[in-house]
């Protein structure tokens, strides 16, 4: 779906870049306009920029970030650019306290990830997150990548909106969630429940979804903290499916029958 050395030893955490680029339109203005991050500049392309680029400079303007023409920003620089980079700082990330207190009043639609690694798949499950309206996005400390520039990239911009807490350790925040009347679910393969099969009674109130890695799966002590499993049924002789692809499948389906 590692072991430390020595008693209590903790693999230390890269430090967060304290600036990074951001490129493509569509992740740009989605920062843009969710306003999350520290806006520190707007490079484009110098002439035929199109409606999309001047969309970028219009609404930098209009929020006060600094923008300007970039002769040497060209197309193949960081990938393909499509004409314009911003210069801004990390995406915010929160505590589970912090993720508790700014709890909805309606139900509650969370997900965590248990070693998802990959930034492309991080990104993907990021951006259909957002778009069933979930309202956070849970990692661990270790055995997640930073939600950089790359993963804003992979999401088409979702994670710039979509809040991220980040928890020591998953189990534990899973038993801190289910004493705030937060229901976890788990997706494993060989589970003995059909995700189209899950009783309604399972999907009313606030739930969280949980995810592990390919090929290793959810975690055993992760696991003996969820309240259900389901599996996604397939018929063809490739039994598991992409993280990225089962997360879509599963937070549809939920928001289907929730």
């Amino acid at each position: 779906m590692g072991q430390s050395k020595g008693r209590g030893a903790r693999k230390k955490q890269p430090a967060r870049a304290s600036r990074e680029e951001l490129v493509g339109t569509h992740v740009i203005r989605e920062a843009l306009r969710a306003q999350r991050r520290r806006l520190y500049r707007l490079s484009v392309k110098t002439g035929g920029r199109g409606e999309e680029i001047e969309e970028l400079c219009d609404l930098a303007a209009d929020l006060g970030v600094p923008w300007s023409e970039d002769p040497d920003l060209v197309e193949g620089r960081a990938g393909n650019v499509q004409g314009a980079v911003l210069t801004a700082g990390p995406l915010p990330q929160l505590s589970l306290e912090d993720l508790i207190v700014s709890r909805p009043e309606t139900d509650w639609r969370l997900v965590a990830l248990d070693g998802v690694e990959d930034p492309q798949n991080l990104g993907a499950i990021a951006r259909v997150a957002e778009g069933v309206g979930a309202h956070a996005l849970i990692l661990t400390e270790r055995r997640a990548p930073p939600v950089s520039a790359a993963v804003s990239r992979a999401s088409a911009g979702a994670v710039e909106w979509l809040p991220v807490a980040r928890v020591p350790n998953l189990a534990k925040a899973l038993t801190s969630l289910r004493a705030e009347g937060v229901w976890s679910f788990g997706a494993e393969v060989g589970s003995g429940t059909s995700l189209y099969e899950v009783p309604a009674r399972w999907l009313k109130g606030d739930r969280v979804l949980v995810l592990g890695a390919e090929g290793r799966g959810l975690r055993e002590g992760v696991r003996g903290c969820l309240d259900y499993c389901v599996e996604i049924p397939t018929v063809g002789r490739i039994e598991s499916l992409n993280v990225a692809t089962a997360a879509a499948v599963l937070l549809f389906e939920f928001q289907r029958r929730g």
